[in-house]
């Protein structure tokens, strides 16, 4: 399973006495988080920085995200620490009533996340000042097919993979929506009026999941459940325009993402000795290196090799199978994040944004073989949406949709 995450609790206001003081003991305790360890984020293996500015983790304290822009912020902007992920679907009435109430929905929630994004535009969301809020909105491959509506060329639904115990109640969907926030509170105002606005418009709630990201200290790699960095080289825009974004047209700045629900079985995983959870991801646990380097962002050596003609990184380690240079340097932006749904319930929440599913595809269908990691990781729900191009002001979320 190819992965990565990254960032933050809220801070606790009370803990310090003055904006000066609050910011030095934001910063002890960040430094302290990334020292201690695996509080939360992604798997590890995959790679990826936060593409489109900003430190994973790092404690919020600029002001908020504009919801405008020729992408959606909730890809290009730095990750929240909280995030929600929401699944609706349609009534399936008939192709030209389907077609009205999505362009109701739509409007709706340009309206609404539009506005969260403003300060003050939302009584609730002035109690924590200023409201950091990201949005993306996506239509699954189902609805865009039944609708007749243009989507990507790369869009389509997962083949069933080795392994998979997916729960059909937990993924897919006619529309998913992920809400990512610098607090829990903000997250949840933002959620309820994403929810109203969906009931009104004639969609239904689907599904729901909640996600997490540790503290970490600026310019810092957040750890993943495993305690593992997580998150270590996103492509560049140059990468992401290749494999990420859509070609030239009306699909330009849209992607697709692919999202997995994975439960980790982080007590055997922890049960390990070190060297071996080290030789099954690819990396070193500590400074989060690969097995060939001697920095956290040197570039795998799939070639190097033992004395004895062994890999230093093995065939089965995660690091490699989910690298570039098997895939013809197809890359992935993954902005994941942790989940705990109890103690038999805690993973990691893969969101990957590929041009199309097929590379997704094609590292999976590696990973499900081979991955030394597989005793300890559970594919639990999925589902695939084409993510709309952002929306200018005075316009509506997917409105090329009905040109």
């Amino acid at each position: 399973m190819p992965t990565e995450p990254e960032n933050t609790s809220p801070p606790n206001p009370s803990a310090a006495s003055g904006p000066g003081r609050r910011r030095a003991l934001l910063a002890a305790g960040a430094v302290l988080a990334a020292g201690v360890g695996a509080t939360a984020g992604r798997l590890a293996g995959g790679d990826g920085a936060a593409h489109g500015g900003g430190t994973a983790g790092a404690p919020p304290e600029e002001g908020p995200v504009p919801f405008h822009g020729a992408r959606q912020a909730g890809v290009t902007a730095a990750q929240l620490p909280a995030t929600g992920l929401l699944a609706f679907d349609l009534p399936a009435a008939s192709a030209a009533a389907d077609r009205e109430t999505l362009r109701a929905l739509l409007s709706r929630w340009t309206g609404t996340l539009a506005s969260a994004a403003r300060p003050g535009a939302e009584p609730r969301l002035s109690t924590v000042g200023p409201a950091r809020i990201t949005s993306l909105v996506g239509l699954g491959p189902a609805l865009t097919a039944r609708l007749g509506l243009p989507a990507p060329a790369g869009l389509a639904e997962l083949p069933p993979f080795p392994g998979d115990r997916l729960d059909p109640a937990r993924g897919g969907g006619d529309l998913l929506l992920q809400l990512s926030a610098a607090d829990p509170w903000t997250l949840s105002v933002v959620t309820e009026l994403a929810v109203t606005d969906a009931r009104a418009a004639g969609a239904a709630p689907r599904w729901s999941q909640r996600g997490f990201l540790p503290v970490t200290a600026p310019g810092a790699t957040p750890r993943n459940l495993f305690g593992f960095k997580d998150g270590t080289a996103n492509p560049d825009e140059e990468s992401a325009r290749q494999w990420v974004w859509g070609p030239p047209g009306p699909h330009e700045h849209a992607t697709v993402l692919v999202y997995r629900r994975i439960r980790l079985d982080t007590a055997a995983f922890a049960a390990l000795p070190e060297e071996q959870r080290n030789l099954a991801m690819g990396r070193r646990a500590g400074d989060g290196a690969p097995l060939t380097g001697t920095a956290e962002r040197d570039e795998p050596d799939l070639y190097a090799k033992h004395p004895d003609g062994a890999y230093v990184i093995p065939v089965t380690a995660h690091v490699r199978l989910t690298g570039p240079r098997l895939d013809g340097g197809a890359r992935m932006l993954r902005r994941g994040y942790s989940y705990d749904d109890g103690p038999e319930d805690r993973g990691l929440l893969f969101c990957a944004f590929v041009r199309d599913t097929g590379q997704f595809t094609r590292v999976q269908e590696r990973l499900a073989a081979r991955d030394a990691l597989n005793p300890f990781v559970t594919h639990t729900a999925s589902a695939v949406a084409y993510v709309l191009p952002g929306v200018s002001e005075g316009g509506t979320l997917g409105g090329h949709l009905w040109a």
